[in-house]
């Protein structure tokens, strides 16, 4: 269950990050309000999945995933570019995650 909790955390922290351009410097409402409330979502979420699951492994996965797909959002649908220095860079991010998993408990 603390997974399912955890990646409950990780979709509500991609979303609120995902909502930051809309929030217009938080000066819009709603997509301030719709960031915000991702953002409590995702850190409640963490709060309980760290009950079960160590807090070093929790945040790897929580922070790396979380970077991993806001690039991939930012590519597809931002129109940011995508080099191959950004992917050497997410494959390193991935590959923390990785290894702090496999030694961390």
């Amino acid at each position: 269950m603390a997974y399912v909790l955890l990646g409950i955390a990780i979709a509500a922290e991609v979303t609120a990050t995902s909502l930051l351009k809309a929030t217009a410097g938080f000066t819009r409402l709603w997509p301030t309000v719709a960031c915000l409330g991702g953002y409590l979502v995702a850190f409640v979420m963490l709060s309980q999945a760290v009950k079960e699951i160590p807090v070093g492994v929790a945040y790897a996965l929580w922070s790396g995933l979380g970077t991993a797909t806001i690039v991939a959002i930012g590519a597809v649908f931002l129109g940011e570019p995508l080099g191959a220095v950004k992917l050497i860079g997410i494959a390193l991010i991935i590959t923390g995650v990785v290894m702090v998993n496999l030694t961390g408990g």
